[in-house]
């Protein structure tokens, strides 16, 4: 039930509505907050203010009536700008680029602030009343209109924000930029301890039951803490078999369960309320997730219809700075921090040569053809291998240098192979 609470929290979070929605709440509270300020305050108190010019009841409709037709107008027009962008970034970038942009702060802080106001000016503007209506005397809500201008600055110097942050977003240096810092945060955060130099092990496997998936999907989130409670509870032993990211079905096994109660239909239960299951990979908990956002940007740019290898080589300085940061890291935990194997809990473990072949690997066919890029290939595999790093780890690096110049040897020739094999040499020489 955590897993899935988490999955909906996360989703709301990421959604494209979610703020603007919370931000029109806010506004039709804001103008039952001023409507009562107004009322308690009277319109007398105008007139001892020399700055502010008292409003007719006509003039201040009209008022409220031009803001509200103009933010309607420019929130339609932002939201068409939006979904343009979206288009051109994902049709150049790659479509797994479109949860980046459609969980823009920047977008739907913009587009937000525009409905807000709307719907504000709109509220204000039926408690206006003309001399003699309902038989009561003029009411012009002095306050609330103040508000109401207030907004109306703010959405103007959000339109010009918007108008600048829009074409910044879809450079393709800023796209990946974004994605590599997010990577780098998300090691950060997931891997905080410094690498102690030693194998990872686990402990030897006997005979386990499996727990098989029950839907169809990509594993958005695991709930560490149920798995931990029912393994302590019950005496047992769970080992999963797929990670944050992994796609999943029914004859899929999720979880291997070793112990007296394994069988147990509480465990079960447990296990499969410990995941949450959606249709899509997102980054909640999936490291991977950027990595591969890297990898796509990149194999689209060395792609023979594209061939733009310095945004390859863009994507391969983030993958270097990703690895280097992985390659300092104590990476025998979960994705809650936790150590393999606390609490009876053993996540897929995901060393070092599995980060790389998930990086490095997946663009080496592809640099292996182009002569700028196998060259910077190496020179970010080297740049990895430097600062505090074990040999265990230099050495995984080492090798997929030298798979690069392998795959180079039946793709490139002359002067360029040469230089790349000289590259090779002297970063990973053949011992």
């Amino acid at each position: 039930m955590k897993a899935r609470l988490r999955k909906i929290a996360e989703d709301l979070n990421s959604s494209y509505w979610f703020l603007p929605a919370v931000m029109t709440v806010g506004a039709i509270f804001l103008s039952l907050i001023t409507y009562a300020i107004d009322v308690r305050m009277g319109q007398h108190w105008v007139q001892e203010v020399a700055w502010i010019h008292g409003s007719k009841p006509d003039g201040a409709r009209s008022l409220l009536s031009t803001i509200a037709g103009s933010m309607i107008s420019v929130a339609g027009t932002v939201f068409a700008i939006t979904i343009a962008a979206v288009v051109y970034a994902s049709g150049n970038y790659g479509p797994r680029l479109l949860t980046n942009f459609m969980s823009d702060r920047g977008n739907k802080f913009t587009l937000g602030t525009f409905i807000a106001t709307f719907v504000y000016c709109l509220l204000v503007l039926r408690t206006i009343r003309s001399s003699g209506e309902g038989g009561e005397s003029a009411f012009v809500p002095e306050v609330s209109l103040i508000v109401a201008m207030a907004l109306t600055l703010l959405s103007v110097g959000v339109l010009v924000f918007f108008l600048h942050h829009v074409p910044d977003s879809i450079r393709i240096n800023s796209v990946v930029s974004n994605i590599g810092e997010r990577a780098m945060r998300e090691i950060e955060g997931r891997f905080p301890d410094p690498d102690r130099g030693a194998l990872m092990r686990m402990p030897p496997a006997a005979a386990t039951v499996p727990v098989r998936a029950r839907k169809t999907g990509y594993v958005e989130v695991i709930d560490f803490d149920t798995l931990a409670g029912v393994a302590q509870e019950c005496d047992v032993r769970i080992r999963l078999t797929v990670r944050p990211g992994d796609f999943v079905h029914p004859a899929m096994p999720i979880a291997e369960v070793e112990g007296k109660d394994a069988l147990a239909d509480r465990v079960e239960r447990a296990v499969h309320s410990a995941f949450a299951v959606g249709e899509f990979r997102t980054p909640r908990q999936d490291i991977e997730y950027s990595l591969d956002e890297l990898v796509e940007i990149a194999l689209r740019a060395l792609s023979p219809g594209i061939n733009d290898p310095f945004t390859a080589i863009t994507c391969m300085h983030w993958l270097s700075a990703a690895t280097a940061q992985l390659a300092m890291r104590n990476l025998e935990c979960d994705v809650d921090q936790r150590p393999y194997g606390e609490h009876g809990v053993y996540a897929v473990p995901d060393d070092f040569d599995h980060f790389v072949r998930r990086g490095f690997g997946s663009v080496r066919a592809s640099a292996a053809e182009n002569a700028i890029a196998s060259r910077m290939f190496v020179e970010g595999l080297s740049a990895a291998a430097q600062g505090d790093v074990s040999p265990l780890r230099v050495a995984a690096l080492r090798r997929e240098a030298r798979l690069l110049l392998e795959q180079a040897e039946h793709t490139l020739a002359g002067p360029t192979l040469d230089e790349l094999r000289a590259a090779v040499e002297q970063f990973a020489p053949v011992a």
